[in-house]
């Protein structure tokens, strides 16, 4: 035996759909005449929250050495395995002989980058950052696969206070040893 739910009946102004008119009216003129919040996306951008985590990048030193050392410290802690490096020497001829080794390849996975900042983190010589960037598209995989220069374009230099290569060249050009 089937259940029968009463209804109850309509009452006059239910019937004649006249004040839901007016009311959905009424929410239609209000936002008429209201301020416009659309933005021109890419022109005008949201303001990023501080603290945001964003794209990770590779960034130089003042002097336009490359700050990574190839230690694979962000490889080994990146949970969705985003980042492969492979470690190259550096001659001692070269402008970038105060590190024994630099990456020869260097390359994030934004498809599986998950944007924890543990690689920011971990970096020993503060050589990968998370950019305000969170607009990264492309075709193919292949495009989302960000390599050296790549990650080196967005990065950019940051000013860096410390200068720890250049005191260790210092040192060990004095004879200090450390």
């Amino acid at each position: 035996m089937p259940y029968v739910v009463e209804r109850k009946p309509l009452t006059l102004s239910e019937r004649l759909y006249l004040p839901q008119i007016l009311s959905g009216m009424r929410v239609t003129l209000k936002h008429l005449f209201a301020r416009n919040v659309t933005m021109e996306y890419p022109e005008q951008r949201p303001a990023i929250p501080a603290g945001y985590r964003g794209v990770p990048t590779l960034v130089k030193d003042p002097h336009g050495r490359e700050k990574c050392v190839s230690c694979q410290l962000c490889e080994f802690v990146c949970p969705p395995k985003a980042i492969r490096i492979t470690p190259g020497e550096i001659p001692a001829d070269a402008p970038a002989a105060h590190v024994e080794k630099g990456p020869k390849e260097f390359e994030i996975d934004m498809l599986r980058c998950i944007y924890c900042g543990l690689c920011q983190e971990v970096c020993p010589e503060e050589a990968i950052f998370l950019q305000n960037q969170y607009s990264m598209t492309g075709y193919t995989r292949e495009e989302m696969v960000n390599r050296k220069a790549r990650l080196y374009e967005l990065g950019g230099t940051l000013p860096d206070n410390h200068f720890k290569w250049d005191k260790k060249k210092e040192a060990a050009e004095h004879g200090g040893g450390h």
